[in-house]
């Protein structure tokens, strides 16, 4: 994650209508909201972030970038050696590119690299290790079109074709238990850590500092964290400290 080898927690800066929102299992219209993007980001990385994760919400669900403005907005304001990532309506390799030369260090593809996997290859011929495919699963499978639609594909399996094609990580996320504070589902974020060598991303369910911790123990390379942060049930600095200790 921007260079740094070591595990990260990296907050989550998910926009919808302009604003910070947090949705709960990923269902739209069930979201809180917190504020301005850009001030997100700069509390965030006051708070010793070194990576940021970006979602455009409304983006996943419509298939077409809707917060490009909030989040350039960010981009803009961030400063360089902060790492970010941006996921949600990209659906072309063009539009990839376009992201990444903005400033972007990596794109996060789901719905476009599930219905074609190799829009993967071509960003990473001209932008390599610079794509994350996001596998989010719902029971056990794969879903897409912001969480609506099922694949059939069981991700561990989907993990290792994306890797074969030139993904730089995997960001995984179980949808199960996204944005209820309920705890995370380690078997599952194992199974796909063990099924390839590039890094996993975890995201899902963190409720607590143990989550975190857990999440490394696994093996991932990292962990979004959302909802936890902006409800304040830690801060950045205690689960990057508990984290950094094992």
């Amino acid at each position: 994650m921007s260079g740094v080898s070591d595990f990260e927690v990296v907050p989550a800066v998910d926009v919808q209508d302009g604003e910070v929102v947090q949705l709960v299992g990923g269902e739209r219209g069930t979201g809180k909201r917190y504020g301005d993007p850009v001030e997100a980001a700069e509390r965030w990385i006051d708070a010793g972030a070194r990576t940021l994760h970006l979602v455009d919400l409304d983006g996943a669900f419509e298939g077409e970038r809707v917060n490009a403005d909030a989040i350039e907005a960010v981009v803009e304001s961030v400063p360089d050696e902060i790492g970010l990532q941006l996921g949600g309506g990209i659906r072309t390799a063009e539009g990839a590119r376009d992201l990444l030369d903005l400033g972007l260090d990596r794109v996060i593809l789901g719905t476009a690299a599930v219905e074609t996997p190799e829009i993967v290859a071509a960003i990473d011929e001209t932008h390599p290790g610079s794509v994350v495919v996001s596998l989010d699963a719902k029971d056990g499978e794969v879903v897409v079109s912001g969480w609506t639609e099922g694949t059939g594909l069981d991700p561990a399996e989907a993990a290792v074709r994306y890797e074969e094609l030139g993904a730089g990580a995997i960001l995984f996320t179980n949808v199960d238990v996204e944005g209820q504070l309920e705890g995370i589902d380690r078997e599952a974020v194992q199974g796909v850590v063990e099924a390839v060598d590039i890094p996993v991303i975890a995201s899902g369910g963190v409720a607590s500092v143990d989550d975190v911790v857990a999440l490394k123990e696994a093996g991932a390379a990292a962990v979004v964290v959302g909802t936890a942060l902006y409800e304040g049930e830690f801060t950045l600095r205690e689960a990057q400290d508990a984290a950094d200790e094992i």
